[in-house]
């Protein structure tokens, strides 16, 4: 079974094990309708938990898992991921990408020269920002179109005419 982030915890509210979740999809609406989630810090160690009952406010979720009935059992959630099944995920838009098809992209920089290769895509508050590993080093660019300038998933790669600013 495959799982596929869509959302990260971020802290407890309140005494009886309500948390705070940042949702990482483009469908944060699925928080209100959807029935369980694997929690963990990673898909291998995920396990599944009921939501009780779930609410949006101010662009975050707010959850009530089943079997966390206490601020001390909501805190220890804190940093944790929610997964779901791949099965379960939203079709893909045409001119989107879900996140985990950008890991391992070759990152192309000025002349379109092989720069490096996308690690890992980090959600940031304002915008995601892609972590490329070049030279044996972490390089991080925000993902936004005044730094890259195109993603192919056909030809597995990012555009990133300024990657050297980076450097």
């Amino acid at each position: 079974m495959e799982l596929w982030l869509t959302g990260i915890v971020l802290k407890p509210r309140g005494l009886k094990g309500e948390v705070k979740v940042k949702p990482v999809t483009d469908y944060p609406e699925k928080f209100l309708s959807r029935k369980s989630y694997w929690v963990g810090g990673s898909p291998g160690d995920a396990v599944p938990l009921a939501v009780k009952h779930a609410s949006l406010a101010g662009g975050f979720a707010w959850l009530f898992l089943e079997g966390v009935d206490s601020r001390e059992k909501a805190e220890a959630l804190a940093g944790r991921q929610l997964f779901i099944e791949a099965s379960e995920a939203e079709p893909r838009k045409d001119d989107r990408a879900w996140l985990h098809e950008l890991e391992g992209m070759k990152v192309l920089g000025a002349g379109r020269k092989e720069v490096g290769v996308l690690k890992e895509v980090l959600s940031m508050p304002a915008h995601e920002v892609y972590e490329i590993i070049s030279g044996g080093r972490s390089v991080l660019v925000p993902a936004i179109e005044e730094f890259v300038e195109e993603i192919s998933l056909e030809g597995r790669y990012i555009h990133v005419p300024r990657f050297d600013e980076f450097l």
